[in-house]
């Protein structure tokens, strides 16, 4: 086959831009062959490119041309000069935005064949991910991938635009940077020039964006590439990018209002309207309503039901006096039959194990006259009539703490009612947790509304407001215990500032365990999309945090000695926070996976299937670094 060069001809159209008003214009348009149907006399191909399709007739009169789209088979690269012109009668095909239009080919171009694919690109599905990572070139060329993409294109630049809107400058830090690891491992970049000696790749731009303030540029940001060498974990990125900015003089009001605003200009880029301000909850507030730090505000919160359980009652349920009883409800589910009811109680109470709780069987309570009474109590305070749960204030976003349900679902024989209790004489993790109960209660929340939401179609994507519960999460703990290694480590990161009364309190050397963070996260759907604090501005605060994470002087001054110096000469009081820009296309398209947004991801174990990365180096490339392979 004979193949065509383009010579001087230049496109004038994308393929899916014609509409029936284009009809009578003479047009030349350029992509991939989509499918073609041969009727004999008649040609028919579908040529695509990254906006859509337009169906290209080429008749026998056009003999030159016609002989070429005989040739030509999917994926091959072609060129058409021809004339739009509308469908005839009956013909239109409203599946497709062009589908009232063809382009009569006069001339046509075969610009590059191709061999059979593996998989076609206009399939909608393709089961084998593998597959689809090795030929990642063929699956980008997909539209599904195609308008994640776009869209991740039009969220990054409406960031941008709102950012630079509010007065930030966009500034690049370094990738190459000195290690200094803290939580995930680093990337390590051995230095040639420099025998025996690393850069490391940046989990953060955290201490860059902090120097940045101490340059007294008050607002930056920047669409920054992070990498972290974490175990392999199944939607985990080794490297990923994350909205990064820092502000100075903030309170935490302004960096919320400034990340809302920039959420709020992401999501409508998207098709998606947001109410601000977002629900905010202490951290352990999140616990006691949610049983986690990320909550799913989607389903109902837990409440507490200890108020409606005697001490009588108690001992003769056999629920151990004094701790808390949990109830939850799941909307929606339907009636359960007597055999689906013992079924999910079994399942349950296996999930438990040994671990000291169970449930009350409610459905079966109601049936019972001494304990009658008991159930519907029990009914009336998760269906949300105690007058104490101000849902209002609550759902519309207003700031403050929340109430104890948090969520009012008027209860219904279609919803599914949960009540866990701690068992008498049962050992349980209390002793070692405080907050275990309402965190393992949580994580059946958790496991039970996806189970059913998920099978009634409760969390369809809608593209709707309705689908995206905001809240902003405060007040975390400043350290968290190791038990392993016996030590105190920060929970955030080293350069959050503890609260100031806690500060003042002596609590950083005497109560570890009671000092707050000056830290919040933002989450979406019981998904973490980012963190923040306000940061340490101060060198002898710095200086002392150091030392109570058990770190010395010297070891303070080898790991962050430059960082250290810094803070002496006129350190502003700043902010800031990192959102996961991955995470925020990921849940706006509607995928399941980061690797639906990125255009060349890794896979689960961090292995580039296309390119077959990482590999082994050669012998000369390991001595020009000084390394050995053992």
């Amino acid at each position: 086959m004979t193949l065509d060069f383009l010579g001087t001809l230049q496109r004038t159209q994308m393929c899916g831009e014609l509409r029936a008003e284009d009809a009578g214009r003479d047009v030349v348009l350029m992509g991939w062959v989509n499918r073609r149907r041969d009727h004999g006399s008649l040609i028919f191909l579908d040529l695509r490119d990254r906006s859509g399709i337009t169906q290209v007739v080429v008749g026998e009169q056009t003999a030159e041309a016609h002989a070429k789209a005989e040739a030509a088979r999917p994926e091959y690269v072609v060129a058409v000069k021809g004339r739009v012109r509308q469908r005839a009668a009956g013909l239109n095909n409203p599946n497709m935005v062009t589908g009232e239009i063809e382009v009569v080919a006069e001339e046509l171009l075969l610009l590059n064949e191709s061999k059979t694919p593996p998989f076609s690109p206009s399939e909608d599905a393709i089961a084998n991910e593998e597959v689809r990572l090795k030929y990642r070139y063929l699956d980008l060329r997909r539209a599904g991938m195609q308008e994640n993409l776009a869209l991740r294109s039009r969220v990054a630049m409406a960031i941008r635009n709102y950012l630079v809107g509010e007065g930030f400058l966009e500034i690049e830090t370094p990738f190459m940077t000195r290690s200094t690891p803290e939580g995930a491992r680093d990337y390590l970049v051995p230095s040639r020039v420099h025998a025996g000696q690393f850069y490391a790749l940046p989990q953060s731009p955290q201490i860059f964006k902090q120097i940045l303030m101490i340059s007294g540029f008050d607002r930056y940001f920047q669409v920054a590439r992070c990498f972290r060498d974490e175990d392999l974990r199944a939607d985990r990125q080794p490297e990923f990018t994350q909205i990064d900015l820092e502000m100075s003089f903030p309170q935490q009001d302004t960096i919320f209002r400034v990340a809302e605003g920039f959420l709020t200009a992401a999501f409508a880029a998207g098709g998606v309207a947001l109410k601000t301000p977002f629900l905010r909850m202490t951290y352990d507030d999140a616990i006691k309503n949610y049983g986690i730090d990320k909550p799913d505000m989607r389903l109902p919160a837990m409440v507490s039901l200890s108020d409606v359980l005697t001490p009588e009652l108690r001992t003769t349920l056999r629920i151990e006096q004094e701790l808390p009883v949990l109830g939850f409800v799941i909307p929606g589910v339907g009636e359960l039959s007597g055999t689906a009811r013992k079924a999910l109680l079994s399942e349950v109470r296996a999930g438990f194990g040994d671990c000291g709780l169970d449930l009350l069987d409610v459905a079966r309570l109601k049936t019972n006259v001494e304990f009658a009474p008991l159930a519907e109590a029990i009914e009336a305070k998760l269906s949300g009539s105690d007058p104490t749960h101000d849902v209002d204030t609550i759902m519309n976003g207003a700031p403050g703490l929340i109430t104890k349900s948090n969520v009012s679902t008027p209860k219904s024989d279609a919803d599914l009612i949960i009540v866990v209790t701690p068992k008498i004489g049962t050992p349980t993790m209390w002793n070692f947790d405080p907050q275990w109960i309402w965190k393992r209660v949580g994580a059946l929340r958790l496991q039970l509304g996806v189970k059913y939401a998920e099978k009634h179609g409760r969390f369809a994507k809608t593209g709707t407001e309705t689908d995206f519960k905001f809240c902003w999460v405060t007040d975390f703990p400043m350290y968290e215990w190791d038990e392993e290694a016996k030590v105190w480590n920060a929970a955030h990161h080293p350069f959050t500032s503890p609260h100031e009364d806690d500060i003042a309190a002596g609590r950083l050397t005497n109560d570890k365990g009671a000092v707050r963070a000056l830290a919040y996260d933002i989450v979406l759907n019981g998904t973490e999309l980012g963190s923040g604090s306000i940061r340490i501005h101060r060198q002898d605060v710095q200086a002392e945090i150091f030392r109570s994470l058990g770190m010395t002087d010297a070891e303070a001054k080898d790991r962050f000695g430059f960082f250290l110096d810094a803070l002496e000469y006129g350190t502003p009081p700043h902010g800031g926070i990192a959102l996961g820009l991955d995470r925020i296309v990921m849940i706006l398209a509607g995928a399941t996976s980061l690797r639906e947004v990125i255009a060349f991801p890794k896979t689960a174990k961090a292995i580039d299937l296309m390119v077959d990365a990482p590999t082994p180096v050669s012998e000369q490339q390991l001595r020009e670094l000084h390394l050995r392979v053992r």
